[in-house]
């Protein structure tokens, strides 16, 4: 018993595995045109908040849920950072430390959504890279398109946002999204550390002003057997929807007279680091 009681203490399990910090938000995203006319769409959607570190323990737990391999819900590492299936903290801590971070072996978390049934598509996933004090020192915003492509922009947190304010960051466009958008362009992201609310707002500009305004919204949902069904049933094609809802909307912008940009060469970097 001494020796059980032992074990439990210095895992700090009691008895009992600690809380999770991964978990759902269950929300929508909304996408408004400003110019040269007004289009506005939003659509519900769950994303999951993934501490890497908790994969092993997320995955032993609940049966709905797998790493690398198939299952109703399922997150690979193939999908995010080098998209080569290699393990994804040793790719951004080397971004990270490009950038003149160190984590210092600090959480990683991911709001994205995961793959349902093996299918995924993720038009921006979020990456927060914490110190090990818990301080918040970097975002890393992975934008995708439908072409397949990817491209991350990395911005350093100079102050680590200890008093949890609202995170205001901003960079030049360099990678190709939508075909109704220039190149020109720059973004101002304004989002809070996701807790018990998800909020995430992005602002792109052209020359002539702003022309795009999204957000991300959502309330917590524990990552449990109950949250997992409760996604299932709200949203058990939500991959589906995304994709056709990004068509959809891309036609009827082409039908307003929306003017088309060709796609030229992706960047020739992976990352984009900005200045804080």
């Amino acid at each position: 018993m001494r020796e059980k009681r032992g074990k439990d203490a210095e895992s700090g399990l009691d008895g009992k595995e600690q809380a999770l910090t991964s978990c759902l938000y269950f929300g929508q995203v909304m996408h408004k045109r400003l110019r040269p006319f007004t289009h506005r769409f939003r659509y519900r959607v769950f994303s999951l908040f993934l501490d890497l570190d908790e994969l092993p323990k997320l995955t032993r737990r609940l049966p709905l849920i797998s790493h690398n391999r198939f299952n109703v819900f399922s997150f690979h590492d193939g999908d995010h950072g080098p998209r080569d299936g290699s393990p994804l903290r040793a790719w951004a801590e080397a971004e990270l430390a490009a950038a003149g971070i160190d984590l210092e072996g600090g959480r990683l978390q991911l709001l994205c959504f995961p793959r349902i049934f093996g299918y995924v598509f993720n038009p921006l996933t979020i990456w927060f890279c914490r110190h090990r004090d818990g301080s918040l020192r970097a975002i890393i915003y992975e934008v995708k398109n439908t072409f397949g492509e990817q491209h991350c922009y990395l911005i350093p947190i100079a102050d680590g946002n200890r008093d949890r304010q609202a995170i205001l960051q901003s960079c030049e466009k360099a990678f190709y999204v939508s075909p109704f958008i220039e190149m020109s362009a720059a973004y101002r992201f304004r989002l809070r550390e996701p807790d018990e609310g998800l909020s995430v707002l992005i602002r792109q500009s052209v020359a002539e002003g702003e022309i795009l305004l999204a957000t991300l919204t959502g309330r917590r949902v524990a990552v449990d057997g109950g949250g997992l069904w409760k996604a299932l049933l709200r949203y058990p094609l939500m991959t589906a929807k995304v994709m056709a809802a990004i068509h959809w909307e891309a036609l009827w912008l082409w039908r307003k007279g929306a003017t088309f940009h060709q796609r030229g060469a992706p960047p020739a970097q992976a990352v984009t680091r900005t200045a804080p």
